[in-house]
């Protein structure tokens, strides 16, 4: 659940950005040199990256929480 739920919120995030980054790359191109606006690899490979790092920074905290035992934590609070 806590693995499902930071994937979706990391896939709309990349999914917000690259709407951005899709429709601001005219402007950008200016600033770019030897490279296209949109480039397929950079559109590709950062939002495969970024899924990943994300995947790692909540799958980290899902595995310790699955290893508490539940009465524990209940009684805990």
């Amino acid at each position: 659940m806590i693995t499902r739920q930071g994937v979706a919120l990391a896939l709309a995030g990349i999914a917000a950005g690259m709407a951005i980054a899709w429709s601001l790359a005219r402007f950008a191109s200016s600033f770019l040199y030897g490279i296209d606006a949109h480039d397929t690899v950079t559109f590709v490979g950062v939002p495969v990256v970024l899924l990943l790092v994300a995947m790692v920074a909540v799958l980290v905290p899902a595995r310790r929480a699955s290893r508490v035992e539940p009465m524990s934590a209940l009684r805990y609070e």
